[in-house]
């Protein structure tokens, strides 16, 4: 078979968060999927160790949702937000509002997770200033979080390579420190017992900084990009009554933890814990169309809209915000996720994941093992003086033997869509652990 590399260009598309070079000295393209695999352009089938890209919870080409998507295309193919709405977009706000825990019954859609970051940093500002308290203008991130890739996501982002390049990004941006630590959390399962105390830090934050300049906290509820960071038992919850009593508001960036990857529509619910703010995207349409939103308490929104005069009362929002498509897109993930039990079905492979996992730890170069819901990890010792080298090498050799897994630094993360099997799981793990043995 003709590879399409030898066909394709490859030279004018600058691609998102990849080695380029070395990508185009050995390209890897995939040209159909259906269910949990791919099937790369040499005609093998790779099985989808990471749902895409953390998204694709119902699976490849869901028939339900590709039907939902064509017949609106047909339908209506484009609708401007300003001024003007369609039903579905509505519709699909009200389901939301009736998922989320909680107060959280407003909903502002988006096209990212990235934007719904930068969205939920201003409505926080936006907030704040509507109750006549403009100067909380600080933002409170963690080390080691994800936010996305914009400038209000980068600044509250704690991955130091994401930020490194961009200067000093938003003032006044503070952080706590990671949740991780290996000498008490090591091959923990589920949440470590070990850490809650972590989150007393921001006690510390707001002695010095002072409550009245500080808009808003915003952590993931696991830190899923930079390699599964479980929260300790507790930490969550302390968080809530720190900023609940500082007047802060508190955002869960769940662009990856909502939909079912824990088992549940949101990881709140999971944890027990109601934030002022939720952000979504990605599970929100199992990936098929970019769709994101940001879940408020209607108080929020509320509040901002009574200040505002008779008048637009939030100067934000984008061409494609609630676009059709991605609305009735969304409309058949949810009833997908729910017609097929697929939140219940996470839940209940989370032991099956855990066990198949934690079987690993006798591997070459095994550090750590971790995993919570339907996604896992397995961390390396780095080769001296090659800092996330192991981490690539393995990500290749195991493309190669068609499983598709995730890695940052030297850590190799599993979140296989939630329509995965039990001899999946088996076959994913089996695979990892025999590129394991074959690393030097």
């Amino acid at each position: 078979m003709t590879r399409l590399h030898n066909e394709v260009g490859l030279d004018a598309y600058w691609m998102p968060f990849t080695a380029n070079r070395a990508f185009k000295a050995n390209p890897r393209l995939l040209v159909s999927a259906s269910g949990t695999r791919y099937r790369a352009d040499d005609g093998r089938e790779v099985l989808d160790g990471i749902s895409g890209l953390w998204c694709c919870n119902a699976g490849h080409g869901h028939p339900r949702i590709v039907d939902a998507i064509a017949r609106q295309a047909a339908e209506l193919d484009y609708a401007t937000a300003f001024q003007v709405g369609h039903p579905k977009v509505f519709t699909l706000a009200e389901r939301l509002a009736d998922m989320a825990p909680g107060d959280l019954d407003a909903v502002f859609f988006t096209n990212s997770g990235s934007e719904s970051v930068d969205t939920s940093l201003k409505i926080a500002l936006a907030y704040h200033h509507a109750r006549g308290e403009s100067e909380r203008t600080r933002f409170v991130g963690r080390e080691r979080g994800y936010h996305g890739a914009g400038f209000g996501g980068t600044s509250v982002g704690g991955i130091a390579n994401n930020r490194k390049h961009f200067g000093p990004l938003l003032p006044g941006v503070l952080h706590l420190p990671q949740t991780y630590d290996h000498e008490h959390q090591a091959f923990s399962r589920g949440q470590p017992e070990w850490g809650a105390h972590l989150a007393d830090e921001l006690e510390r934050i707001v002695a010095v900084n002072h409550a009245s300049t500080i808009a808003a906290v915003i952590v993931e509820p696991f830190a899923g990009s930079a390699g599964v960071l479980v929260p300790p038992v507790g930490y969550l919850e302390r968080l809530r009554e720190i900023t609940a009593k500082h007047g802060i508001l508190l955002i869960f960036d769940e662009v990856i933890t909502a939909f079912g990857r824990l088992g549940a529509p949101f990881a709140a619910e999971r944890f027990g814990v109601v934030p002022d703010l939720i952000t979504l995207a990605k599970g929100l349409t199992s990936g098929m169309v970019p769709m994101g939103a940001v879940l408020a308490r209607g108080e929020i929104r509320d509040t901002i809209i009574e200040a505002a005069p008779d008048a637009i009362e939030l100067f934000h929002g984008y061409t494609y915000s609630g676009h059709p498509v991605a609305a009735a897109a969304g409309h058949a993930a949810l009833d997908v996720y729910r017609d097929e039990g697929l939140f219940e079905q996470s839940r209940s492979l989370e032991p099956v994941l855990e066990n198949a996992l934690h079987g690993l730890r006798s591997k070459p170069h095994v550090r750590d093992i971790r995993n919570i819901g339907l996604v896992g990890a397995v961390e390396l010792e780095p080769r001296p003086g090659e800092p996330t080298a192991r981490a690539t090498e393995a990500f290749g050799r195991a493309f190669d033997r068609g499983i598709l897994v995730r890695t940052t630094a030297d850590i190799i993360a599993l979140a296989p869509p939630l329509i995965v099997e039990e001899d999946e799981i088996a076959t994913l793990v089996e695979v990892l652990g025999e590129v394991l043995d074959g690393l030097d």
